[in-house]
């Protein structure tokens, strides 16, 4: 499949099983592959939320889970934790918040936001004793081995991968492009 694929194809479309924000029928989809202890995927997430600003319902983000234990050893329990959350309604909530404190994610700040989310702590531990969302992560994880991503932040605007400089201008350029492109079919 890899060889096929020439990793620059989003090989799983984005689906009712992704976190996503903005219109379905939007004519840009951009689909990150991130990790919450990543400081490159810190800075991408800013880097989103200020084009969502700009593009507003032009634009429709994906996010997904590349955990990377072996380089950022709580990056497996913090996207755990996201989808946790996700299954108590504050996904973004969370997703926000592990973003911001991707230097402590050790489980006392984990529940600690759990908390300040006002997260049903007790179902919250028992998910993450009992590692509850390891396969939703994986899932994710394995798309993105599928698709060539072996680092974060990895994007795919419109199911084709993105690999230039990640800043707002440059990113906006390639999302306006491809919003272009989409307008001529």
């Amino acid at each position: 499949m890899s060889q096929a694929n020439n990793h620059n194809r989003l090989i799983a479309p984005v689906s009712e099983s992704d976190h996503t924000q903005g219109a379905m029928n939007a004519p840009i989809v951009l689909v990150e592959y991130g990790n919450y202890q990543c400081p490159h995927s810190g800075k991408a997430h800013k880097i989103i939320q200020q084009i969502q600003q700009q593009l507003g319902d032009r634009l429709y983000f994906a996010f997904r889970h590349f955990p990377q234990p072996q380089i950022y050893p709580q990056s497996q329990k913090a996207a755990e934790t996201s989808e946790i959350a996700a299954a108590q309604g504050r996904f973004w909530q969370m997703h926000d918040k592990l973003f911001s404190y991707q230097t402590a994610l050790d489980n006392g700040y984990l529940v600690e936001y759990a908390y300040q989310l006002g997260l049903d702590v007790p179902q919250f531990l028992r998910d993450m004793t009992n590692h509850v969302y390891t396969h939703r992560v994986a899932e994710d994880w394995e798309s993105g081995i599928c698709s060539g991503v072996n680092s974060t932040p990895a994007f795919f605007i419109n199911s084709y991968r993105y690999e230039n400089t990640c800043d707002v201008e440059s990113l906006i350029q390639a999302l306006l492009k491809a919003e272009n492109s989409s307008k001529a079919c």
